[in-house]
């Protein structure tokens, strides 16, 4: 090399040293007191091409400025020199050296950072209406508006959490800035200012280093990249990345729907990032500088995730005195609801939120503020899961009707399904709902059973249909509500003495099966206030059901699908199987879908009597959606999470209850927790104070509700990706609060 090197550039190295390099190979030669920049590339007439670019523009920028590195021309007075080992050939080129230290290397302060911005600025002003046809016309995946093309490594990313991330920061990026790049100002840009191509002195940026990765693209993306580098290894991206955008505006004002897309350019960069990161890690592993801003992307996307994208854009707005994006006002829009839709429909919270996005466990309202859902338990594996959206989203570019033609996702859906359950449990209705899945549920009882009667519990709900509200005491025994139906025997709720006296229980509950077609109950009492069973309460009650005719429905709306924790279905916690099982809420993730599954026995009872039908039914995107749902609650590992997760959630609580004589109890399983609020000096429930703890927790940004006959205990049933972080939060927000009172 250093033969090679005297001869084509009749520069005589005393030393080279090899330098970091993603997938070139870069050195620093040594010649007495000066230094060279080496760079070496495989051969090919695209990276001949390329090269030459590079080269026109830092010569084209080099005449305004010596902050950029400049091409040395070798004997010939040509930039580029060709050089083979007996292997391979290889194109070689010369750069000046440029001393500074690497941004990477030093405190990133304001002045720093706003220098970057200022710096940034200058050189794209250098470089407006600068033309290169082989930089225009190149498309590649270090470019963010081809971000599609990094689509292919996403799958490289070994943690399926990861990938959920990834993929959803790309179908926003498809939805939001997609339809507007078009419209954007495009221009020749530096497009990787990242921390070790950036150098600083004692003044600030001094210069910045390899235009490998120079690109034709929307003007608004070398500042974002900047923003990005500049500021994702620290605690607060949104206020470091501000100072860079601040000053570069200053320079070069940016246009408003560049400004209203900077949260997701940042967002893009970083998927671009890791989605790379994982992908040199599965072919080539030892290249750690490929590696070397992994943990920092990683970081700062998981930050991103808890940003309202309104919230991000706004900072950014203010920092540029620039009027924040004008917001629907909640109170405006609680008056309009009131025009339309009818007062029965309720409304959480003293001041009801006007929410615009979601994002897992976060919501965001249209304020920009973020908020944590530990309360919204519909979608189950977070709020608009990407792989969710994308099954719903292909399906219904395909096909969607209903069962009475033959499409085979039902089969696989159903099957898949069944296989959750004992093998006794073999036949499937898919309806739209958990209330019309309750409804069904009680018609195939009725039509098995000989039986006129179903009996209910103190408290459990079912659904809002007409036999839901039959069979739902929560609703008939409201005072509002409708009363009690002849046809409904009611059996109490075990309180915490029940659960003492057991046998009692049982044996009072017991009495009272007369002519039972079906009794159907919640594992867990949701609507109760999250109150769990007896152990072997199931157990002795269903075979007394049967025993007199009747048979078994359990209600897993709220507590299926790995909710619990310790078991898939919350009948599993008491070792039984019911004949008839009622799904819905999580089944589909928010999207309306909801099933019964039951016995061959059963079903062909039913089916001696008039057709049932319902229109979309089993549609083909709903099971889509389902489908998905299963997918991805095997593949996160979710079920393990809500026990793992749960489990210590419950154990925090119950150190609250220890500490705060106004909780009276803790219980449920998994992600799916009551705490009982009580007045401390006569143990009675407190419904005033669990409203103000609720109403409380909103003000804090974390969702939770109430419920129970007292309306006093809090409940938290959140998607089941809930974090460890997540229930710090909740717990010490509650201790905050009550320690005040």
């Amino acid at each position: 090399m250093k033969s090679f090197l005297r001869k084509t550039y009749n520069i005589n190295f005393d030393k080279i040293l090899k330098l970091p390099g993603y997938d070139i190979e870069n050195f620093v030669g040594y010649c007495g007191n000066s230094k060279y920049i080496i760079k070496k590339y495989l051969h090919s007439k695209n990276i001949i091409n390329q090269i030459n670019s590079e080269n026109a523009l830092l010569s084209h920028l080099n005449l305004r400025d010596s902050i950029y590195p400049k091409p040395i021309k070798n004997r010939n007075g040509e930039y580029l020199g060709i050089y083979n080992n007996g292997e391979n050939t290889y194109v070689v080129r010369l750069l000046s050296y440029l001393d500074g230290k690497f941004l990477g290397e030093i405190k990133q302060t304001k002045n720093i950072l706003e220098s970057l911005g200022s710096f940034t600025a200058e050189m794209n002003k250098s470089i407006l209406g600068y033309q290169d046809l082989f930089i225009s016309s190149r498309v590649w995946q270090w470019d963010i508006q081809y971000l599609h093309l990094n689509e292919k490594f996403i799958n490289d990313i070994e943690s399926f959490r990861d990938r959920k991330l990834v993929n959803y920061f790309f179908q926003q990026f498809n939805e939001v800035v997609i339809p507007i790049l078009p419209s954007l100002r495009k221009s020749i840009i530096h497009n990787d200012l990242n921390e070790w191509n950036i150098l600083c002195n004692d003044k600030g940026v001094s210069g910045v280093i390899d235009f490998g990765d120079i690109a034709y693209s929307q003007l608004v993306n070398e500042v974002a990249i900047a923003m990005t580098y500049g500021a994702y290894d620290k605690d607060d991206p949104i206020t470091n990345s501000s100072y860079i955008l601040s000053s570069y505006h200053k320079k070069l004002p940016l246009k408003n729907d560049e400004i209203s897309l900077l949260y997701y350019l940042i967002t893009a960069k970083l998927c671009m990032s890791v989605c790379n990161s994982a992908h040199s890690r599965k072919i080539n592993p030892n290249n750690k500088y490929a590696l070397i801003s992994e943990k920092n992307a990683w970081k700062t996307l998981k930050k991103f995730i808890k940003y309202s994208p309104r919230f991000v854009e706004n900072k950014f707005r203010n920092c540029l005195n620039i009027e924040s994006k004008k917001t629907l006002n909640s109170k405006k829009i609680k008056s309009e609801r009131g025009k339309i839709i009818s007062k029965i429909f309720s409304l959480s919270y003293d001041e009801p939120i006007a929410m615009e996005r979601s994002a897992f466990q976060y919501m965001f309202d249209y304020e920009g503020n973020s908020y944590l859902d530990a309360y919204n338990n519909v979608p189950h594996v977070g709020h608009c899961h990407p792989r969710v959206i994308d099954a719903a989203s292909k399906q219904m570019k395909k096909l969607n009707t209903n069962t009475r033609y033959l499409y085979d996702i039902i089969n696989m859906y159903g099957g898949k399904l069944l296989k959750k359950f004992n093998k006794s449990l073999n036949r499937v209705y898919f309806v739209n709902s958990g209330s019309e899945a309750s409804d069904l549920a009680i018609k195939l009882a009725l039509a098995y059973s000989k039986n006129k009667n179903i009996m209910v519990m103190e408290n459990g709900y079912h659904g809002h249909t007409q036999r839901g509200t039959d069979i739902s005491a929560y609703k008939f025994n409201h005072p509002k509500g409708q009363g009690k139906k002849d046809y409904i025997t009611v059996v109490p709720m075990p309180t915490k003495k029940d659960f003492e006296n057991e046998n009692n229980f049982i044996s009072e509950t017991i009495k009272k099966i007369k002519n039972i077609a079906a009794f159907i109950c919640e594992p867990i009492l949701g609507c109760g206030g999250q109150v769990p069973l007896p152990k072997n309460y199931l157990n002795k009650v269903y075979k007394e059901i049967r025993d007199n005719g009747g048979v078994c429905i359990s209600d897993e709306v709220q507590t299926g699908f790995g909710r619990l924790g310790k078991v898939f279905w919350g009948f599993e916690l008491y070792n039984v199987v019911p004949d008839i099982v009622v799904l819905g809420k999580s089944m589909g993730n928010g999207h309306p879908i909801g099933a019964v599954i039951t016995s061959d026995r059963i079903a062909s009872k039913f089916s001696e009597g008039v057709e049932f039908f319902s229109s979309f039914g089993g549609n083909p995107v709903s099971c889509a959606v389902g489908s998905s749902v299963l997918d991805i609650i095997e593949d996160e590992k979710l079920q393990d999470n809500a026990k793992i997760v749960g489990q210590y959630y419950k154990k925090e609580l119950q150190k609250l209850k220890n500490k705060h004589k106004v909780i009276g109890d803790v219980r449920g399983e998994g992600l799916f927790l009551g705490i009982e609020i009580i007045n401390e000096k006569n143990l009675k429930p407190d419904k005033k104070l669990a409203h103000l703890l609720k109403n409380k927790l909103r003000e804090k940004y974390i969702l939770v509700g109430t419920d129970g006959p007292h309306n006093n205990v809090i409940k938290s049933k959140p998607p089941i990706c809930f974090s460890e972080e997540d229930v710090k939060l909740v717990v010490k927000s509650i201790d905050k609060i009550l320690c005040k009172l």
